[in-house]
């Protein structure tokens, strides 16, 4: 028969006075208290590991932060546990471990991994776009959460003060951008499920803008506005090289010389300043050696092809094409990414091969089937294209300065 313990009184364990040698006062079922010599007086549950058991303890802390009928409680829970076969003190230390991980999980931490891996599918600058947007918008409030304990309203109540001053495109945007770090936690098993996939629902959704452009046949127009306009030679050489190029304005002016070909013709732009994160390489025609040779007096002694003003060893803002064609008169009519979108009105206008005005553009084909069949850039293809747009652009030209009009080779602007 299992010899019955009594139980301990609160003036027993007060009174408990330390002696040369530590020992233990007992409370049955597995739960005593040990006095130390230095006068510490710690609660241990002695048991049986399961499966194996051996006999080992756990320690439920110090009386008196530790109570009788506490430590009574937690001899009750590791009991429980033992019922089930789970060791106590096994399971305290993964309730610890995750503890500590739910801490160092942090929305920023864990948007840091998140952003290593969205590096490889997108452009330098838009990857500094992303990471700028959380700063300023989500990691004030957001950011040092543990993002298991990150609710929807959290989320909602931190883009509400977005949305209220009208900005909707970049509440889209930063609602996109949380439920990637969301998903990314949930497949690398940091959290179970993202909470925040519908947080978007709170929001009306911005009304739909198409890129501000111009008709091919406003494009003589546009050609003489820039030839007159008081703007720098730098500046004008960078809008005709993005027209002539359909490039984006990022790629455009961080153009540098060392990405030109000059014994194929072609300009090279590493992927990792396209969009898509694909090297583009872009057939040279006539007029675009052109504009190279006018900025060879400018920049071929520096790195960057349109350098900026105040800093040569920079490239020009990607926003400084848009400053001066607002300047010029087309605000709310023309941004310099729709330049792009004159060259592809055009070009499909006159029946050239779709795919191959998709390559010029540096487009991604929507349907991945057929993405991954058709891996060519159509380059050879695209040269008699790229020149026959150069051609036209002159033609638009005709009667104006620009810098591409062999006829009317004269700079202006300062």
């Amino acid at each position: 028969m299992a010899r019955t313990v009594r139980p301990l009184t609160f003036t027993e364990v007060n009174k408990a006075k330390p002696k040369d040698k530590e020992y233990t006062l007992s409370d049955g079922q597995g739960l005593m208290l040990s006095i130390r010599p230095s006068g510490s007086k710690v609660w241990l549950f002695k048991y049986q590991k399961p499966y194996t058991k051996k006999r080992t303890n756990i320690s439920f802390g110090n009386f008196p932060e530790i109570g009788i009928a506490d430590a009574r409680k937690l001899r009750l829970d590791a009991l429980s546990l033992l019922a089930k076969e789970i060791d106590p003190r096994e399971h305290k230390q993964q309730q610890t471990q995750g503890k500590l991980a739910e801490l160092e999980h942090t929305f920023e931490k864990i948007a840091e991994s998140w952003m290593v891996v969205k590096n490889s599918t997108v452009s330098e600058d838009y990857a500094k776009d992303i990471w700028r947007s959380f700063e300023i918008h989500v990691f004030p409030k957001l950011g040092k959460l543990p993002i298991s304990r990150l609710t929807a309203i959290e989320a909602i109540n931190t883009l509400k003060p977005i949305a209220a001053k009208g900005s909707l495109e970049t509440v889209k945007r930063l609602c996109q951008r949380i439920n990637e770090v969301m998903n990314f936690a949930v497949n690398t098993g940091v959290i179970h499920a993202n909470p925040l996939n519908k947080i978007h629902a709170a929001f009306h959704a911005p009304k739909k803008q198409n890129m501000p452009t111009i008709t091919p046949e406003e494009l003589p127009k546009f050609m003489t506005t820039l030839s007159r306009a008081s703007i720098k030679l730098t500046t004008r050489c960078l809008i005709e090289w993005q027209l002539h190029t359909m490039t984006r304005p990022q790629e455009s002016s961080g153009a540098k010389w060392s990405e030109i070909d000059w014994d194929k013709q072609i300009w090279v732009v590493p992927e990792k300043r396209m969009k898509n994160r694909r090297e583009h390489s872009i057939p040279l025609t006539p007029q675009m050696i052109e504009l190279l040779d006018v900025m060879k007096p400018i920049s071929a002694h520096r790195e960057f092809i349109f350098p900026a003003d105040r800093d040569p060893k920079k490239p020009t803002n990607s926003q400084t094409a848009n400053a001066a064609i607002k300047r010029m008169g087309y605000q709310g009519k023309l941004v310099s990414h729709g330049l792009r979108a004159i060259a592809s009105t055009t070009l499909n206008e006159q029946g050239f091969n779709p795919d191959i005005i998709e390559a010029a553009l540096s487009h991604v084909d929507s349907n991945e089937v057929r993405r991954a069949y058709n891996r060519t850039d159509y380059l050879e293809q695209r040269r008699p294209i790229m020149c026959w747009w150069s051609e036209y652009i002159s033609k638009a030209s005709s009667g104006s300065f620009s810098l591409t009009h062999k006829h009317l080779r004269v700079v202006g602007g300062s």
